[in-house]
């Protein structure tokens, strides 16, 4: 969905009579930038190592939000102890238990409600499994993004339209922006200042 709707253009510096096409380039060029298929609320899955003697990983897309109210924006969680890593080989007697009761490799569902998670920063912090182990790998479906469309997005948007606007090669008259042809100039058309607007939603890994 286009981040500027025609009632915001006047509010946001675009003539009222802007085509909804450049609206479409430029929110396509915020999500490329972003690393993400949208800034509103959608559902991701990623699979995680965690670092050995870790009980903690870093989710990719932020801000962690719910699809709907009074639910929680994890999803579902698995985890597993896969086959350790050079330089993290567990001491006999864990490794033994490991073995004996066949966890490497397979995974196991975490409860959700006992995962302790910072919507801001992405940070789940996991539970002991049934053993009282560390998993050293989960996998986590999880809602993130925007539940409403803040003033910097809007600004953005309207700013990377202004700013192909004012780009000879793109300023022609015509009613229909190509997105990829628009994206080779993404360098100049999401300038500091839009990259400022945008930084904190940037995916921090994926991508």
């Amino acid at each position: 969905m286009a981040y500027l709707q025609p009632a915001d253009y006047t509010n946001y510096g675009l003539p009222a009579g802007t085509t909804a096409d450049w609206i479409t380039a430029a929110t396509a060029l915020i999500n490329s930038y972003c690393r993400r298929p949208d800034l509103n609320v959608v559902q991701y899955t990623e699979r995680l190592r965690i670092v050995a003697g870790a009980h903690t990983v870093l989710l990719s897309y932020l801000p962690l939000a719910p699809l709907a109210p009074a639910t929680s924006p994890l999803v579902s969680i698995e985890g597993r102890y896969t086959w350790p890593r050079r330089g993290e080989v567990l001491p006999a007697p864990v490794s033994e238990i490991l073995w004996a009761f066949a966890l490497p490799g397979q995974w196991t569902g975490v409860d959700p409600t006992l995962v302790d998670f910072d919507p801001a920063t992405g940070e789940l912090t996991l539970p002991w499994n049934v053993l009282g182990l560390p998993y050293n790998e989960v996998m986590v479906t999880y809602t993130a993004g925007l539940t409403t469309i803040g003033d910097d997005i809007k600004s953005a948007c309207a700013q990377i339209v202004r700013n192909a606007q004012a780009t000879p090669a793109l300023n022609a008259s015509q009613t229909r922006v190509d997105t990829m042809w628009i994206k080779y100039f993404s360098s100049s058309l999401i300038d500091e200042t839009v990259q400022a607007w945008l930084n904190p939603y940037v995916a921090s890994r994926l991508g």
